[in-house]
């Protein structure tokens, strides 16, 4: 049978080859990725404006991940993933304070690469790249929503400055990142940022970008999260029985669907244009602001 990656790209390939109907809105979605400068313009164009070019390629990425998407969730093998979708944007109003403290750039990025559907698990990006793979699409395609689909929300100590690119410690790994934070923020050493972070897109481009609206934890120290993710990958281990589950699965995925979105809905303290203002720990209730 497959996956349901499988079944929804044999299902656009065989829709393409055919000319039918059905398919007419992904057919009318590349013809819109030229219209959106998906073709290079657009990234040109960006960097002409002055946007960091690491920024600027994602920025594409996210173009391109939401023409798929609207496409893709129009079909029936991917209704759980629509209905996911739409019960999220209902129950957290992603659209950044003060109406939310989720984000539309965090949102994005959590329903097209994070939330799985289907049996197979899968997430919007695993499709895209299935799709791009048995279509014979360009391989750039793959090369800008790969690393988006391989990225996941963390934990960060700011480190410092190095000029204008913010020192950021993933807590997992230990490793130090230099990166470019799109909002503009550069905060100060010793806070623990909530945030995603996306490799450089080509060897010339040296650093990270901070793809959200950094999230800063205000009474975040390191070893009480690394402490909170032990416990809970311990949790989720338990619960699946003889899979196991490491930390990377737990902040990508969650516990649950909307764990992630929900700890930062809880966690909300304040807001400034470049950054919003966290406090607690996700499975310590009474340290949540808003719970």
């Amino acid at each position: 049978m497959g996956s349901v990656a499988d079944k929804i790209a044999r299902k656009v390939a065989t829709q393409i080859r055919s000319n039918v109907i059905d398919l007419s809105a992904f057919r009318a979605s590349r013809e819109r990725a030229v219209e959106a400068g998906l073709d290079g313009s657009r990234f040109k164009d960006l960097v002409e404006q002055g946007y960091d070019p690491a920024f600027a390629f994602y920025a594409q990425g996210l173009t391109l991940a939401s023409m798929f998407a609207e496409a893709i969730s129009a079909m029936p093998e991917a209704k759980g993933y629509a209905k996911a979708v739409a019960k999220a944007e209902d129950e957290y109003v992603p659209d950044g304070p003060p109406i939310s403290p989720l984000t539309a750039s965090y949102f994005n990025m959590w329903a097209f690469f994070d939330l799985q559907f289907g049996a197979s698990r899968e997430t919007m990006g695993t499709c895209i790249l299935r799709v791009a793979e048995t279509t014979g699409m360009p391989a750039w395609i793959a090369d800008i929503v790969q690393p988006m689909q391989e990225s996941r929300m963390g934990f960060y100590v700011h480190m410092g400055l190095d000029g204008p690119l913010v020192l950021l410690k993933d807590i997992v790994t230990g490793q130090i990142l230099r990166c470019h934070s799109a909002t503009g923020y550069a905060g100060e050493a010793g806070q623990l940022w909530y945030t995603r972070l996306l490799p450089p897109p080509v060897p010339n481009i040296g650093h990270h970008v901070v793809i959200t609206t950094p999230y800063v934890v205000l009474d975040g120290k390191e070893q009480r999260f690394l402490d909170y993710i032990g416990r809970e990958v311990a949790r989720m281990t338990a619960a699946g029985g003889r899979k196991a589950v490491d930390a990377d699965t737990l902040l990508k995925f969650g516990p649950t669907a909307n764990h992630w979105n929900e700890y930062i809905f809880l966690a909300y303290v304040n807001h400034q244009p470049d950054a919003i203002f966290l406090a607690g720990v996700p499975d310590i209730r009474e340290s949540l602001p808003q719970a």
